[in-house]
């Protein structure tokens, strides 16, 4: 039998998930110092859910794992965990306001696999649903800084507002119905140039006036508060200019800040007001590494009553990882922190075992009755920090041998020792 992967997914190593349960753990961290609170949903949903008009939009409907249940009832596999929020507040509508969760879970996209590029990935969120107030984005943007800063790196946000865009478009003259596909290649301006933009905008049948006059007011350059003087005098009371300037005032009142990126867009169609993409500082990760911005139309649709304004981001743990791992150069092969070595004392080291694990200390213990060298070199190959020989002679001293593997010390001592030197 020759044994493959599906297409578009991969195994981790051990050394792989323990670098990635580290990521996680330490947003999680985060996002409970900020107040979210853990939500799971389910894999599947019924496909007319995540096909809702309100959803994703057909760019990311055409890449959704469609099957059927015994039954005969469509289902599919999550394509991201922004539509199982919008359903789950839908069918809780008592829920207590603003409901501000998080989400970490694997999501699936039948889309085409490139380098980097999966079919099953993790997706890690942090969503507020029921506050419109400018506060709750700058306060998500804080909670951004301190993630990053807690996993060692610096960072630059961007952000900016759909409502903005739109109000822009139609200053220059585009018509309600085609800004959507407008918005979505002006979001490629930083990333592909302006000769890519113009003839997407071209195809658009967009006159060369219109798209020069577009091009010329996103690209504004200068410091946040000269871009928005600039567009302050061409556009009269726009609600998402204005939006800004709050967003922008919130976070330099946290000793914060963020750069007003004009052109950026999000290439999602249910966004609605601001937009926010975290880049790394002085690493070859260059793509966004946390992105998402506000949704304030989905939910209140699902529920088909109310507004329900919404916003919120998604890190990107993959993304993350590449980051970590070429910072730190080396990874951990195992959590183990000590490995009991029994030499002819197989009962003996078992019960040791216990008593270690029991004291809260991950411990590992030789069950095959190898040899001491064998044991080592076993211990060295996973990086285990200490080794504990359990010998005869130890023994009738109520003692045992204890080596750190780094420094290659080693000292006779009694258990209690050992997990007094050797406790978390």
């Amino acid at each position: 039998m020759n044994l493959q992967l599906p297409k578009g997914t991969r195994d981790f190593s051990p050394e792989e998930k323990i670098l990635r349960d580290k990521i996680v753990n330490t947003l999680k961290e985060v996002f409970e110092i900020y107040g979210y609170a853990p939500l799971e949903t389910p894999v599947l949903e019924r496909f007319d859910v995540l096909a809702s008009k309100y959803a994703g939009g057909a760019e990311i409907l055409k890449e959704a794992f469609k099957l059927k249940d015994q039954g005969g009832r469509e289902l599919g596999l999550r394509y991201d965990l922004t539509v199982p929020l919008a359903r789950y507040v839908g069918m809780n509508p008592n829920i207590k306001m603003p409901f501000k969760r998080y989400q970490i879970g694997e999501v699936f996209r039948d889309g085409p696999v490139a380098s980097a590029r999966y079919r099953q990935f993790l997706q890690c969120d942090v969503d507020v649903v029921g506050s419109s107030s400018m506060a709750t984005d700058a306060e998500i943007i804080a909670l951004i800084y301190a993630a990053f800063r807690k996993l060692g790196f610096e960072i630059v946000v961007k952000v900016n507002s759909r409502k903005l865009l739109n109000d822009i478009l139609s200053y220059c003259g585009i018509e309600k119905e085609k800004q959507e596909a407008v918005i979505l290649s002006i979001d490629k301006l930083e990333k592909f140039g302006i000769n890519v933009v113009k003839s997407e905008l071209k195809q658009q049948k967009i006159d060369d006036k219109k798209i020069a006059k577009i091009i010329d007011i996103t690209s504004a350059n200068g410091s946040n508060q000269q871009k928005i003087s600039q567009l302050k005098n061409i556009l009269k009371n726009s609600e998402g200019l204005g939006e800004i300037g709050q967003l922008l005032s919130y976070l330099k009142n946290m000793g914060l800040e963020a750069e007003f990126a004009v052109s950026l867009a999000r290439g999602l169609a249910y966004y609605t007001g601001t937009v926010i993409e975290a880049y790394l500082k002085n690493s070859s990760v260059k793509s966004s590494v946390c992105a998402g911005g506000r949704y304030d139309s989905m939910v209140g649709a699902f529920l088909e009553k109310g507004n329900y304004p919404a916003v919120g981001v998604s890190f990107g743990v993959d993304r993350i990882y590449d980051a970590l791992l070429e910072k730190q150069k080396t990874t951990q092969k195992t959590t183990t922190k000590v490995y009991v070595i029994p030499i002819k004392t197989l009962n003996e080291g078992m019960k040791i075992a216990q008593q270690l694990r029991s004291a809260g200390i991950k411990t590992g213990i030789d069950l095959m009755e190898r040899g001491p060298s064998k044991n080592l070199e076993y211990a060295n190959s996973l990086g285990i920090p200490y080794v504990i020989f359990v010998g005869k002679k130890e023994l009738q001293e109520n003692k045992v041998k204890l080596r750190d593997m780094k420094s290659g010390k080693e000292e006779i001592l009694d258990l209690q020792s050992v997990i007094k030197k050797l406790k978390p």
